[in-house]
């Protein structure tokens, strides 16, 4: 017989001897994977922000199936659709989910600010508050390189006049741009809160004028006007309590800079639900 063909021939027959020992050992040694497991994973959106507490989609579904004191409404991004398929696939009630969006505490554009420098580097936040804190005057404010908008599941970020801006509409409350912001600058809140700070500059108030005209100036009207007692000035700058906070405006309609901002943040699956 041909040398090359009896090669070929023994190679083959190798191959196929394991192929059919790996096929045996698949059907012997295989771990079945709990039914209810891959029902609840297929209720989730998949995109493993960790909002829910747990190692991505996966570990949810997991912790979901294993263990019957896991909440139901852990899912901000998949909000009460989620999980009402979660709690009729494990039989119980359905929990409701606090729908949230994402905000970004500061709204010094280029009408409110200026540079210090010109950056020529790596267009990412993160790399460039490495060379003296970002080329904006306010070190404490958006760089707007965009490592929000790079992490962003539904394009709900985007650049604009210098800074990024959050379109609630499409935000699902994932929180991976809160993540991906060097500053600390994004938060995230309950949609039907309507009011914001924008601004997370600590610095004293003739220090913040002298770089960003929409800056906390830490005056106190804001606070000496609340009737909740929702917001504080804490380290020269306001911050709201938004377990007391009415929504009520007289921090927005009294303070004199304009950095209190009152919008509606209402959110892409309460926005879907209205429509």
């Amino acid at each position: 017989m041909n040398p090359i063909l009896s090669a070929v021939i023994i190679v083959a027959a190798i191959g196929l001897f394991c192929a059919v020992i790996l096929v045996i050992a698949s059907k012997f040694f295989a771990v079945k994977e709990d039914e209810r497991y891959l029902k609840i994973r297929s209720c989730l959106p998949g995109a493993n922000c960790g909002a829910c507490g747990y190692a991505g989609c996966d570990g949810y579904a997991k912790a979901l199936a294993e263990n019957s004191c896991t909440k139901t409404n852990l899912c901000t991004p998949g909000a009460d659709a989620a999980a009402r398929q979660i709690a009729s696939v494990l039989g119980v009630e359905a929990e409701d989910v606090i729908e949230q969006v994402a905000v970004i505490h500061c709204y010094g554009d280029c009408n409110h600010t200026s540079n210090k420098m010109d950056y020529v580097g790596i267009r990412s936040c993160e790399a460039a508050t490495l060379l003296y804190g970002g080329d904006g005057k306010c070190v404490y404010g958006c760089i707007g390189l965009g490592d929000c908008v790079r992490v962003c599941p539904e394009g709900a970020i985007c650049i604009e006049n210098g800074i990024a801006h959050i379109d609630t509409r499409k935000c699902i409350g994932c929180g991976l741009c809160t993540k991906a912001c060097p500053r600390g600058l994004i938060s995230v809140i309950k949609d039907v809160d309507t009011v914001l700070v924008t601004c997370n500059n600590t610095e004293k108030g003739a220090a913040v004028r002298g770089k960003c005209t929409n800056g906390c100036i830490g005056c106190k009207k804001c606070e000496k006007n609340c009737a909740s007692g929702a917001i504080k000035v804490e380290n020269n700058l306001a911050r709201i309590d938004y377990e007391l906070c009415t929504n009520c405006g007289e921090c927005a309609k009294n303070c004199p800079v304009g950095c209190i901002l009152v919008s509606d943040f209402q959110g892409l699956h309460r926005y879907v639900e209205k429509v």
